[in-house]
């Protein structure tokens, strides 16, 4: 069966998003406006847990924040002052009700609420130990075993139970979590994923994204550290150390594609790096053309750095469709096949008979790219040239973005002249892993210490992969059975 063609189907996925605030009487309306905010870093699922000072409300669904928490009825369903909210894109665990964060229990401490953004690379080795000693999971998700490690902890007090969990738990991970009386906000030691503090009406926030900040007219505060532990009790906020102090290493990614472009991450505005990076691209693998043509809607603003740079058109050649949802009926079999375009169509107008330069973030197994080549062709297009805005893709993450397999990633199998043969480009380019960290104010990568976890790029993973170990032990231990 022929597959429409879809520019979603072959990019990154994003992680989660996560959400909190204390002590504000519209707790859950705020929180579902945070959360519509961050609804591009994941659509499968949505949730949010209440605090009304007696007891915790939760409210878990699938699906996106719209189709369960923009009604009156909704929001009268989450009472209290007191909020945490999660919007999930799942790496671990199945896409089912009962993976949906927050996830919440009861502990002898109190209620601990937890939403996570991230991956653990060792959750499932935890989880295994845990389960040994009698735990008992709910879920398949990673993030259970916080509230697992937090449960076995003999500390008396629940933030102590929490930072002793943190101890033993390894990866990438921005925490939000709300007991009886207090909202708490994590970091991994390195920061890889984001989490900031902002205030409104006196109401502390904590945010995966500041663009969550400003749909509610909230004030930015400052970004949550790496490796911090903030404990927010009436409207104070303190900060704890739990951690030995180590460099900082962001994600590169939530500059490349994950953040929204009117966010900004440690104090850069991702609409601004993004536009570097096209600047660098065209310094580094500039192209004779007529037209430069973003592929929608995250290579936008590094085709117009490219195109700057360049002094060459800039021109929307692909059309983006905002209104066709995963359930969109296609009519026949006919249509399916000959190829019509439900999501992105090309605009022939500004590529028929033109040398043309498409820039993308990203690419990762290849397949749209082949698809995106041959549509503007079909278009007219005279040349088509393939610039990408990031290094190739050669390495599979394990923090918290879904990517294939090494083997099913293009650039792990393939020379660049490989390819772009693959893809059917006159050439292809991408931005050198050099040539990031100057687009990011850097005068290269410092391979001794990089300001960025970059490991798609480079293989150099910066925590222990102890689950990856397991597996691969596992797989080693059936070949010898066999």
């Amino acid at each position: 069966m022929s597959e429409p063609f879809d520019l979603e189907a072959d990019r990154l996925r994003e992680e989660c998003g996560v959400f909190g605030i204390l002590g504000h009487p519209q707790a859950a309306a705020l929180t579902a406006l945070g959360l519509h905010a961050l609804q591009h870093r994941g659509q499968e699922a949505a949730g949010i847990v209440v605090f009304d000072g007696e007891r915790f409300h939760s409210e878990r669904r699938l699906g996106l924040v719209g189709d369960h928490f923009s009604s009156a009825a909704a929001i009268e369903r989450l009472p209290g002052s007191a909020a945490v909210g999660h919007v999930r894109y799942a790496t671990t665990g199945a896409t089912i009700l009962r993976n949906v964060q927050p996830l919440f229990a009861e502990l002898a401490a109190g209620g601990l609420a937890v939403a996570h953004n991230g991956n653990l690379t060792n959750g499932l080795t935890l989880r295994r130990e845990l389960i040994a000693d009698g735990a008992i999971c709910q879920s398949t998700s990673d993030t259970e075993v916080v509230l697992l490690l937090a449960a076995r902890s003999r500390k008396r007090h629940i933030v102590d139970r929490f930072i002793e969990a943190l101890h033993d738990i390894e990866g990438a991970y921005a925490l939000v979590a709300l007991t009886n009386n207090k909202l708490i906000g994590a970091r991994d030691p390195l920061g890889i994923r984001p989490l900031v503090l902002g205030e409104l009406d006196g109401c502390p926030i904590l945010a995966s994204e500041t663009c969550a900040l400003d749909i509610l007219g909230a004030k930015f505060v400052r970004d949550v550290e790496n490796g911090e532990v903030v404990v927010i009790e009436q409207g104070r906020v303190t900060s704890l150390k739990p951690f030995a102090p180590r460099p900082a290493r962001p994600c590169i990614f939530e500059y490349i594609y994950f953040a929204r472009p009117d966010s900004v991450v440690h104090g850069r505005s991702v609409y601004d790096a993004r536009k570097a990076m096209g600047a660098q691209l065209a310094r580094e693998a500039p192209a004779l053309a007529d037209v430069v043509v973003p592929i929608p809607d995250s290579g936008v603003p590094a085709a117009l750095g490219y195109a700057q740079a360049l002094k060459i058109p800039f021109e929307l050649g692909i059309i983006r469709n905002h209104y066709v949802g995963r359930t969109f009926i296609q009519p026949t079999q006919a249509i399916r096949e000959s190829g019509v375009k439900l999501k992105h169509n090309a605009n022939r107008a500004v590529i028929e008979g033109k040398r043309i330069v498409l820039i993308d973030d990203s690419i990762v197994r290849g397949t749209t790219s082949v698809k995106i080549v041959q549509m503007m062709r079909e278009s007219g297009a005279r040349e088509v040239h393939f610039r990408i805005s990031s290094p190739p893709i050669a390495h599979p993450d394990f923090y918290g973005i879904d990517t294939p397999e090494r083997d099913k990633l293009l650039a792990a199998r393939m020379s660049l002249e490989e390819m772009r043969e693959f893809i059917g480009a006159d050439s292809l380019a991408f931005l050198t892993v050099d040539g990031i960290y100057r687009a990011m104010g850097y005068s290269g990568r410092n391979s001794a210490a990089p300001q960025f976890t970059d490991h798609c790029f480079t293989g150099d993973y910066p925590t222990p992969l102890a689950d990856l170990e397991l597996e691969r032990r596992g797989r080693g231990m059936l070949a010898e059975a066999s």
